[in-house]
């Protein structure tokens, strides 16, 4: 018999096709109550997106399950401690979007400290007429704090140290084998450095870790960057930061309630604003699938899985 997959994220209909040639496909969000009752006691695995919910509400409604196949990096959306309690292993996709994030962080950057988005509408509307664009800081040569140094803050290190930037950066732990300068704690290197970039993993020790006191150490000529998740950023504190001139500006992929945005962020000039598709290149979805997929062939047939995050 073919494994009940529940899939929590829209795919496309030539992909659906081809996987229900291997199993039984349901969409979530096709399903009203009474059909999602229906099918849940035969449900073997979620397959969900690194923006999903998968509660522990919802894992205790599917006795059957045996495996959640995150499509993409993160996988702070799944109560990793109730698929525990019911046996369930966790998969992810690492590593295949580190490029792109690395490459969408600087473009952020860029953006952010020449206000080309505000230069943008400088020109469409009409403005330059007028008289030429103010001034606006530079980035070569400055000082990037970068917090989290796994995968994708290297990447972007590296592409910093490309723009003649000195890199120092804080984390769980110092890397030994890393030449940057070490912070023990956010706040410090905030307070050392120009650029402020986000790159940790969301979860209870970072929620809210970038404070109001954090963006005062960055002070008035700094600039936050964030493309890691919302929920690591007091996000009244920046909104309250970037009103008041605490901070220069900020570059957000990533935000607390996301599709959501708060209106006050919106208002501001000072803040570029993408809707978390650092990572959506048509190369890299097209590998995230793959290997979702890959991962969830690895599992039914009795092999050891790779990319499982928890034990």
């Amino acid at each position: 018999m073919k494994p009940d997959l529940l899939f929590l994220i829209n795919l496309p209909e030539a992909l659906l096709k081809s996987l229900s040639e291997q199993y039984n496909c349901h969409l979530y969000c096709d399903l009203d109550e009474q059909q999602f009752l229906a099918i849940a006691p035969a449900i073997r695995a979620v397959v969900s997106s690194a923006e999903s919910t998968v509660s522990g509400d919802l894992i205790a409604q599917l006795p059957a399950l045996e495996i959640i196949s995150v499509m993409g990096v993160g996988y702070d959306g799944v109560d990793l401690e109730a698929a525990r309690k019911q046996n369930v292993c966790v998969t992810n996709t690492p590593g295949l979007s580190t490029e792109d994030i690395a490459d969408f962080t600087i473009g952020l950057l860029l953006c952010a400290a020449r206000q080309i988005h505000t230069a943008d509408q400088y020109v469409r509307n009409g403005e330059w007429v007028q008289g030429r664009y103010p001034m606006t800081g530079g980035v070569f040569g400055r000082r990037m704090g970068i917090v989290g140094l796994g995968r994708i803050g290297k990447a972007v290190a590296l592409r910093a140290e490309a723009f003649g930037m000195s890199i120092a950066y804080t984390g769980r732990s110092k890397k030994p084998s890393e030449s940057y300068t070490w912070h023990t704690d956010v706040k410090a290197l905030a307070a050392d450095v120009d650029f402020l970039v986000i790159c940790a993993s969301a979860g209870p020790e970072t929620q809210g870790m970038i404070n109001a006191q954090v963006l005062g150490a960055l002070g008035p000529r700094g600039i936050l960057v964030n493309i890691a998740r919302g929920t690591i950023v007091d996000e009244p504190a920046l909104i309250s930061a970037l009103q008041e001139g605490q901070i220069l500006a900020a570059g957000l992929d990533v935000f607390s309630d996301e599709p959501h945005v708060p209106q006050a962020l919106k208002d501001l000039p000072n803040v570029v604003l993408t809707p978390h598709m650092a990572s959506t290149t048509e190369a890299t979805v097209q590998a995230m699938f793959a290997l979702t997929f890959e991962n969830l062939a690895t599992y039914f047939s009795g092999k050891p899985l790779v990319n499982q995050v928890n034990s």
